[in-house]
């Protein structure tokens, strides 16, 4: 089973990394539309971050007002990356102390089409990490198109510096 404490300070590992290259560009390279599918860097880290507190709500019963996958939830980037930097924080310590067995509820939910589902924690964690790393890659390659150095963001780069060897 994966180690997700492990997964959640990576994930924040990775954010702050890739929030930082972000940080460097300008505003109109930062939200220019772009062939992405949330048209840009700016809409596709609010993007990652509506999917974190969408799951983060259903695993909490806490749901936000989020009308759609694409809401911008910050116009701006200062704003948004404080969102984030707090959703880590949050993720961090839900994820810490969690039991085998609350890993293996069943988490009853809805999703954004109304649907009734079902699907064990574990996997709503693993999908919930999965989909970070999906679409940070993808902003990830819009900064390979302005004037940024996308940052590496490889697991192992954060399990080096971490000292994580088990």
């Amino acid at each position: 089973m994966p180690r997700f404490p492990v997964l959640a300070r990576y994930n924040a590992w990775a954010n702050a990394r890739l929030y930082a290259a972000c940080g460097e560009l300008s505003d109109t390279d930062y939200k220019a539309e772009r062939k992405a599918f949330f048209g840009s860097i700016h809409g596709t880290l609010n993007h990652v971050l509506v999917g974190d507190l969408l799951w983060m709500g259903r695993l909490t019963d806490e749901m936000p007002n989020i009308a759609s996958l694409d809401t911008i939830l910050h116009d701006d980037f200062a704003s948004l990356r404080a969102a984030r930097e707090a959703e880590d924080a949050r993720i961090i310590a839900h994820v810490q102390d969690l039991s085998a067995e609350e890993l293996n509820a069943v988490l009853v939910y809805r999703t954004m089409a109304g649907e009734a589902n079902e699907t064990p924690v574990r996997w709503v964690l693993t999908h919930m990490f999965n989909h970070a790393t999906h679409h940070r890659g993808q902003a990830h390659g819009l900064l390979s198109q302005v004037p940024a150095d996308p940052p590496p963001l490889d697991l192992i780069y954060f399990l080096r510096e971490s000292g994580i060897t088990a």
